[in-house]
């Protein structure tokens, strides 16, 4: 009984709660039609954005002014050079993999060092690094729509058990990013860095190299995830990325992270996802237009932010 006492005390609950009652409002207005469906879809995009949360969250334990926005660009440029490069030949499936999270690693790396060397914030850094990386792939792209591999493309459209194969990818980069952030002294170090950047350096932490690693790791989930949703939706588009730059910041938040940095959970990550294309396809169903939709679901996030907060306080 303690154990469901305390549960509203977990920084993940009310994410996942929110997501219940939204899929519930759904199921009740269809009536059970097509619900099956819709937790599939929402299983299946869910897994995306959790991948790229999960990067974003790590960056933002850092603490204050720690954020990469370079995401959706590293997205789009990891998925058409390794479309590109594979060709649509199913031997150049880890080839093709391989090219993306080198990808990743580089801009990663040159996050890191607009950031080290020539002292830029975060923010500015990111940003500006976004407008390169979207250039080149705007340059190798030249247009085209190249098909990923048939294997890729059923992979990534599967699933095992009525259980989406993107849904199970999704869990596994879960999993590993728990076990990184709670069992492992690299996540004590990020914690240290966000809570106290100045005392975890007095006490011995390598704060520059677990900035280098939280970047890099943060661009090579991103080049990761634009490599299979570009398998996914069939081509890799200029523009694929582009809603994963709030929604990656979003999840954190939903998923109750602090957005101060220094106390971070995973959990949360996918309660969040869940919660984001839960609310549109809810307000999809019930009829309201884009403006209407984004004010609705601007305020969910505030209520649910604040819900948590309040709770958390009174605790």
């Amino acid at each position: 009984m303690s154990t469901f006492v305390r549960l509203p005390q977990r920084p993940w609950f009310w994410a996942f709660l929110a997501s219940g009652l939204t899929f519930f409002a759904t199921f009740a207005l269809t009536q059970g039609s097509g619900n099956g469906a819709l937790l599939s879809a929402a299983l299946t995009f869910a897994s995306f954005s959790a991948i790229v949360g999960i990067g974003q969250m790590f960056v933002i334990t850092m603490g204050p002014g720690n954020v990469d926005l370079s995401i959706p660009a590293t997205m789009t440029l990891a998925g058409t050079l390794s479309l590109k490069y594979m060709g649509g030949e199913t031997s150049m499936i880890l080839p093709g993999l391989l090219i993306a999270l080198l990808v990743g690693f580089g801009a990663g790396a040159f996050n890191y060092a607009l950031i080290r060397l020539l002292r830029i914030p975060p923010i500015i850094a990111t940003l500006s690094a976004s407008f390169l990386y979207q250039s080149l792939a705007i340059w190798s792209n030249r247009g085209l729509r190249i098909k990923p591999p048939q294997a890729l493309a059923d992979f990534t459209t599967g699933s095992v058990l009525g259980i989406p194969n993107m849904t199970v990818v999704g869990i596994l980069v879960a999993v590993v990013g728990w076990i990184l952030l709670e069992r492992t002294i690299f996540g004590r170090w990020l914690s240290a860095v966000g809570q106290n950047r100045r005392a975890a350096r007095l006490s011995g932490v390598p704060v520059e190299a677990v900035n280098a690693v939280t970047f890099i790791g943060c661009a090579v989930l991103a080049s990761l995830t634009g490599y299979l949703l570009a398998s996914f939706s069939g081509g890799a588009a200029l523009n694929m990325g582009a809603e994963y730059l709030l929604i990656s910041i979003a999840v954190v938040v939903i998923g109750g992270s602090s957005i101060a940095g220094g106390n971070s959970n995973v959990p949360g990550i996918w309660g969040g996802a869940l919660l984001m294309f839960l609310v549109v396809s809810m307000l999809n169903s019930y009829g309201f237009g884009a403006g209407v939709r984004l004010i609705m679901t601007g305020t969910i996030i505030i209520a649910i932010v604040a819900a948590a907060s309040g709770r958390k306080a009174s605790a």
